[in-house]
């Protein structure tokens, strides 16, 4: 009886350590999740801060380019109107992560269309302000390409131990969720139409 009583002992401390142990490693993983999270806002904001400097510069040189430049500033305004707890809590929310994915994406069309514009004026494609501005944002735009990449890393590993027996099992009494990827814009599987006149 008291080799039985050792015995179940025994198996309960494992369990209890397995258990604490797992809990710690879904920790451990959502706060690398959390940090990555960090690093994309990180980038996003540079961005978001670089534009106005952008915008204003190509102002001086394209002034009639309104509606281009409106619609920049416009689409700054909604991708930095998710900010402060509603960012941070983005990644347990799907529709909050993908409207932040949905507004960043209709930033980046927009500075796509600039960078059009922008090709009218040779006077402002010679400007070292502009220049300047132009390669800090494609410099930008990689590094949100990088840290993208590094939170979907995170975020595959942490919905993997949350999905995986029987790790799930104190994923779900614990309440760890699955986080959203990051996805290319539909845009990007069609090709662009290349004319030349």
């Amino acid at each position: 009886m008291k080799k039985l009583i050792i015995g179940l002992v025994v198996v309960a401390a494992i369990v209890v350590v397995w258990f604490i142990s797992a809990r710690n490693a879904l920790v451990t993983k959502e706060e690398d999740v959390k940090e990555k999270w960090s690093q994309v806002e990180n980038v996003y904001q540079r961005r978001a801060d670089l534009i106005p400097n952008l915008v204003n510069t190509v102002k001086g040189y394209a002034s009639h380019e309104r509606e281009t430049l409106e619609g920049v500033i416009q689409a700054r305004a909604q991708a930095t109107s998710i900010s402060g707890e509603a960012l941070k809590n983005a990644i347990n929310d799907p529709q909050a992560f993908q409207k932040f994915q949905e507004t960043q994406g209709a930033l980046s069309s927009a500075l796509s269309k600039l960078m059009v514009v922008v090709e009218r004026y040779p006077d402002l494609k010679a400007n070292q302000n502009f220049l300047e501005l132009q390669a800090q944002l494609e410099g930008t735009e990689n590094r949100i390409t990088v840290e993208r990449r590094r939170f979907n890393e995170a975020a595959r590993e942490y919905n993997v131990a949350v999905r995986r027996f029987p790790t799930a099992l104190v994923a779900s009494f614990f309440g760890f969720k699955e986080k959203s990827y990051f996805q290319a814009d539909p845009a990007a599987a069609k090709a662009p139409e290349v004319k030349f006149e």
